[in-house]
């Protein structure tokens, strides 16, 4: 197999899990304008692409050798998912013409994007054992071609996920998309508290 389909194989099969990141795209489908469903693909995929090439370069190492990194990052991170999770759940906002949407700020949906990308500090570890273990089997020319097709598999999902679900948009009612909003919140708070309870044990092995 060429490094290229391995690489973008493997970059569908990373990218596609991530709920928080794809809850966000898909709330954001829904309620958003279509330029801010643009500009929220175009920050969730950039947040992503700077992910896999850290990791395929190995900075998951700097994050596993430093506790008190990781620590940071689950503490501050857990808080924020928490709070984008229920800000959705708690949402009674209806579907409705772009008229009567409440447009995201530019500032919002960046900073949006990078908590629901960045904030796991196990996602940078694991993403760096699976992609740095194939930058060590594969030599210079093929490593490359590997991380940018793992970077076009990302754009591909980017683009097309939020495409149908805004395209599906018509067949959604508010009572549906109310239910849609208390589920996603829901889960993203769970992913939240999640990471809350690996700061808690990390903090109790630091200083127990």
């Amino acid at each position: 197999m060429s490094a290229f389909i391995q690489g973008y194989t493997l970059g569908l099969a990373y990218v596609m899990p991530i709920g928080t990141q794809n809850i966000f795209v898909i709330n954001t489908a829904l309620t958003q304008r279509r330029s801010r469903i643009w500009l929220t693909t175009f920050c969730v995929f950039f947040c992503d692409i700077v992910c896999a090439l850290a990791c395929f370069y190995g900075v998951g190492g700097i994050m596993q050798s430093s506790r008190w990194l990781q620590l940071a990052v689950l503490g501050a991170g857990s808080l924020v998912v928490m709070w984008i999770g229920f800000s959705i759940f708690r949402d009674k906002s209806t579907i409705e013409g772009d008229e009567g949407k409440s447009e995201l700020s530019v500032a919002k949906v960046f900073t949006t994007a990078c908590f629901v990308t960045w904030a796991n500090p196990q996602a940078w570890i694991d993403g760096s054992m699976m992609l740095g273990a194939f930058r060590t089997s594969l030599n210079g020319a093929d490593g490359t071609r590997f991380i940018i097709a793992v970077c076009l598999a990302s754009l591909s999902w980017w683009v097309v996920m939020p495409t149908v679900v805004s395209l599906l948009q018509s067949r959604i009612n508010n009572k549906v998309f109310r239910a849609i909003n208390i589920i996603c919140g829901a889960i993203i708070m769970v992913y939240g508290a999640k990471l809350l309870v690996s700061f808690v044990r990390l903090a109790a092995v630091m200083f127990g």
